[in-house]
């Protein structure tokens, strides 16, 4: 089955009050991404200007970022979702806007969870598109669910929606993040939480390298 930026879009913004209410506190209870997300602001540094890519509802991650100092902001395809971002983080900034479309230049790019719902031929493009907005050295910090699912599928958190479902390997990433222009930091992989779907999550850490010279030096 075809899926296109319509589906997404369609999908989201009749799932988006469903995931607000269950995902709006979320981070309150999950220590390691809190820390993973500070460690990135961290590299980043205070004032850097950074995407927090697919931020849906929430908004949760934005806030994060923008707490610890930076200059954060984010997109979604799903108006609803952008609507009650704005409304659930008043102080920060949110915009429609494809994942792939974010414009130079950014000191860092966070997709918490973005990933899943694009077809897995589609990751290749979208990180060449992240490091194209993304200034040498700039940091990248991709959460993704493990696994090898790639098609449409009833929704796991429980609506009466199909959605599509992708999940990535830690040597996927990699690839294709290296392929994109990145170095590769670090790859760390942790069990589910019990309040989780039942999946291992996967964390990539990167940085942008620097642009080849024509001809050298």
């Amino acid at each position: 089955m075809d899926w296109s930026s319509s589906d997404v879009v369609r999908v989201w913004d009749a799932r988006a009050d469903h995931y607000l209410r269950l995902f709006r506190h979320e981070l309150e209870g999950k220590p390691f991404d809190r820390k993973v997300l500070e460690a990135f602001a961290s590299r980043v540094g205070a004032g850097g200007r950074v995407c927090d890519a697919g931020c849906g509802p929430c908004g949760h991650v934005t806030a994060l970022l923008a707490a610890h100092g930076l200059d954060a902001f984010g997109i979604d395809l799903s108006p609803r979702c952008v609507e009650l971002a704005g409304s659930e983080q008043p102080g920060c900034r949110f915009e429609v806007m494809d994942q792939r479309a974010v414009t130079p230049a950014l000191d860092g790019l966070v997709s918490y969870y973005s990933l899943h719902d694009q077809p897995k031929r589609e990751l290749p493009a979208t990180l060449t598109a992240w490091a194209a907005a993304l200034r040498p050295g700039g940091q990248l910090l991709v959460v993704a669910k493990e696994g090898s699912g790639d098609g449409v599928i009833a929704d796991p958190l429980g609506s009466d929606l199909r959605v599509y479902w992708a999940e990535h390997t830690s040597d996927e990433l990699r690839a294709a993040a290296e392929a994109a222009g990145f170095h590769v930091d670090d790859v760390t992989v942790r069990e589910a939480y019990d309040d989780e779907i039942p999946t291992r999550r996967i964390y990539l850490s990167a940085t942008r390298r620097p642009l080849s010279r024509p001809g050298g030096l």
